[in-house]
């Protein structure tokens, strides 16, 4: 009903181009200060300007309501906060540098094209124009009634606030990406052309199945050094994982599908043996009493119950029970408790609001005014209900009285007030009625009703198969038994002893201090084991065992690596480049052989190694050679002359020779102008895709929170 409202209701909106949050740091302030002195809060800077922790903390605020609204855990959001909220000050650095400030009028007059805003309705008006002094004076009450809801905007407006200022950046920016006629001339020149080539391709995956090739880590290193801004590295770890789960054994699902068959048929221990799910007189206490799940006084749809009596609901009796049925790790009796149509209700409405109300912007009648202003209007309306659009004026729910009052089709799940809901649910087509709720006093019509689908009240009670102290205490024992076996072990014997006890490993390569979850982990104790890894103590070798809370699983990590900031480590990036670099080293060889052999022609080299002479049509703005995108070979065909021999050329897929046969013009549809504006577009969007990432290759970027993280550390044992 209000604009503000809609906001804190779907905190989801405030995340988008730039996302905006920050480490929140778990240690006392006071210890910090001890140790840095007067500039305890600098946490890094961008291009020399601060990072604060109070900027971190507003932040971070921001990505826990987005990962709340969407289910997600609200931890391990750190990195993900870090690189954002860089993002963000190199945004506002560009945006300044262009010449631009972030005032109070240019944020209002910009903050209708922000896509929080932009695509709801509510914010504008019948004409299009954005509500911007309703949404002010909105605010402006906020901040003198609701403290919290007003510092939660503060925060919202910072993130609003960088967006704006993307969105201008690359608009100034990217108006400046411009294709001239005599670029577009020639690409299209390269569109057009064609090129008739034979060739011989030495593929790099059959020369590999006969010819081995060991990359080297010294291999590795010349490739990274090669391309050192794709392998510009942030300080990791490589960590050895084994994890050892207490699940549950076949004796432990025994004892919980012998409790739920008690609970069901026999009797509680508390009841001397005399009550069960079956007979018990009230329902609900008995499966807070005895469920290891709450009770759900919901009703719901058949695709809402458990998956086991979806089909067994619809013909049931109350009082009839299901079960006992298993549903992944939980053993489940049911019993149907009530079932009721889901009417589908067509409402109008009028609400008279009262100074100090949710609704009452600007309204100063008191709630004694207001109900006898709701009263007089709905006795009129109820003796005569065409006059009830003469009272829409008086509505303070303008979303709504544009529509003269309706609220459309609502069902007993939309999100409104229970008052009204209730209203809905208990009067017939036709009634009209005055409710009070927390905006006011609402005068209510119900135009119409449909009955809908059949939604049920089920009672289930659920006992959980967990694992036993006697199942703990194994998995504990083969833990301890395997971190003796591993001290001071290499890590090729801690891998091999793990796959050798068949045991959970997984491996980390790069895993970062503030990363939050480990990737093939995903337990209460990953940030524990980063922590520890990164401790200016820990070598490499170093072990540590780990118990996570609740389930009794057990951890033993290995320290395999640690990766300081510069060049990446060469192990730690094997698995993303090895083939790469086999497939170059691979391509030197092939190189080196068709230049030692001295071929004239295709046929030699075909022979050379045992491959075919094939034909093709290739294009220099779509560089397809068999299947493969190989630009440099389709560079090559138009560089080399007709009926000339080419070198060897090292492509993506295999080493290739070919001779040009001929070059034909393929004219296609479509003028210069039109060519060139495509070309500029796809510049553009290319530009959008780069620019970012551009800024933070090139950034003076400072992050100081390990070594924060470490001092204070030291400090506190």
């Amino acid at each position: 009903m209000a604009i503000l409202g809609q906001i804190r209701s779907k905190p989801w909106l405030l995340m988008g181009v730039i996302a905006l949050a920050l480490l929140a740091f778990l240690v006392n302030p006071e210890s910090i200060d001890k140790v840095f002195g007067k500039n305890p809060d600098v946490l890094g800077k961008v291009n020399g300007e601060k990072v604060t922790r109070e900027e971190f903390n507003d932040q971070l605020f921001v990505l826990q309501q987005q990962a709340e609204q969407q289910g997600r855990p609200k931890t391990g959001l750190e990195e993900q906060a870090w690189q954002l909220l860089v993002q963000s000050k190199l945004i506002k650095q560009q945006f300044e540098k262009l010449g631009f400030e972030m005032t109070d009028d240019y944020f209002w007059n910009q903050i209708q094209y922000d896509q929080m805003f932009a695509q709801q309705k509510q914010f504008f008006d019948e004409k299009g124009n954005f509500k911007t002094q309703e949404l002010k004076k909105e605010i402006e009450t906020l901040k003198s009634t609701n403290p919290e809801g007003y510092n939660q905007w503060l925060k919202t407006r910072k993130t609003v606030e960088y967006r704006l200022m993307a969105r201008q950046v690359f608009t100034n920016i990217s108006a400046g990406i411009t294709t001239g006629k005599k670029e577009a001339e020639e690409l299209m020149k390269q569109r057009d052309q064609l090129a008739d080539i034979d060739f011989v391709k030495i593929d790099y995956a059959a020369y590999l199945q006969k010819t081995k090739i060991n990359v080297t880590t010294a291999d590795l290193d010349n490739y990274i050094k090669q391309h050192p801004v794709m392998f510009k590295a942030e300080p990791s770890r490589n960590i050895g994982i084994v994890y050892f789960p207490s699940t549950p054994s076949p004796a432990d699902d025994a004892a919980a599908q012998k409790e739920i068959n008690k609970l069901f048929s026999g009797g509680t221990d508390a009841s001397g043996g005399a009550e069960n799910f079956q007979n018990t007189k009230n329902d609900s206490m008995f499966v807070m009493a005895n469920s290891d799940m709450p009770y759900n006084n919901q009703y719901a749809k058949p695709n809402q119950l458990p998956q086991a009596i979806q089909g067994q609901i619809a013909s049931a009796a109350i009082g009839q029970t299901f079960g006992p049925y298993k549903e992944q790790n939980f053993y489940v009796v049911s019993k149907l408790l009530d079932k009721k149509t889901s009417d589908s209700t067509l409402s109008r409405h009028i609400l008279i609001a009262f100074k100090g109300s949710p609704a009452g912007e600007g309204v100063a009648r008191s709630k004694e005014q207001a109900k006898k202003l709701a009263d007089s209007i709905g006795a009129i309306v109820k003796a005569s209900p065409a006059k009830f659009t003469e009272f829409i004026k008086l509505s303070n729910d303008p979303s709504s009285a544009a529509q003269g009052g309706s609220l459309g089709w609502t069902t007993p799940e939309t999100p409104f007030v229970p008052e009204f809901l209730t209203y809905l649910a208990n009067n017939p087509k036709g009634a009209t009625g005055i409710v009070e709720t927390q905006f006011g006093y609402h005068i209510i019509n119900i135009e119409d009703k449909k009955a809908g689908s059949m939604s049920y009240k089920v009672a289930n009670l659920v006992k959980e198969v967990k694992s036993s102290d006697a199942t703990e205490a194994e998995s504990d024992k083969k833990a301890r038994r395997f971190i003796q076996q591993v001290q001071g072990k290499s890590f090729n014997d801690f891998v091999n002893i793990a796959k050798k006890g068949n045991y959970q490993f997984s491996n980390p390569k790069a895993a970062k201090r503030f990363d939050g979850q480990l990737q093939g982990l995903g337990t209460d104790k990953d940030g524990e084991i980063l922590a520890w890894a990164f401790d200016k103590k820990r070598t490499k070798g170093d072990t540590e065992f780990f118990t996570v809370e609740g389930t009794g699983d057990k951890i033993v990590a290995y320290l395999n690596g640690k990766q300081d900031a510069g060049l990446a480590d060469a192990e730690s990036v094997r698995d993303q480049i090895e083939v790469i670099v086999k497939n170059k080293l691979a391509a030197k060889q092939i190189t080196d052989k068709i230049a030692g052999a001295k071929a004239s022609n295709l046929d030699q080299i075909a022979k050379l190694f045992a491959s075919t002479k094939q034909s093709a049509q290739v294009n220099m703005l779509n560089p397809s050679v068999a299947g493969s995108m190989e630009p440099k070979v389709a560079g090559a065909a138009f560089g080399v002359a007709k009926g000339k021999l080419s070198n060897a050329i090292e492509g993506g897929t295999g080493v290739y020779v070919l001779i040009k046969k001929s070059e034909t013009i393929n004219k296609q549809p479509g003028d210069l102008k039109q060519f060139t504006e495509s070309i500029t577009q796809r510049g553009a969007q290319m530009f959008g895709q780069a620019w970012m990432k551009s800024l933070q290759d090139n950034a003076d970027i400072k992050d100081y929170r390990i070594e924060i993280w470490n001092k204070v550390g030291n400090q506190q044992q």
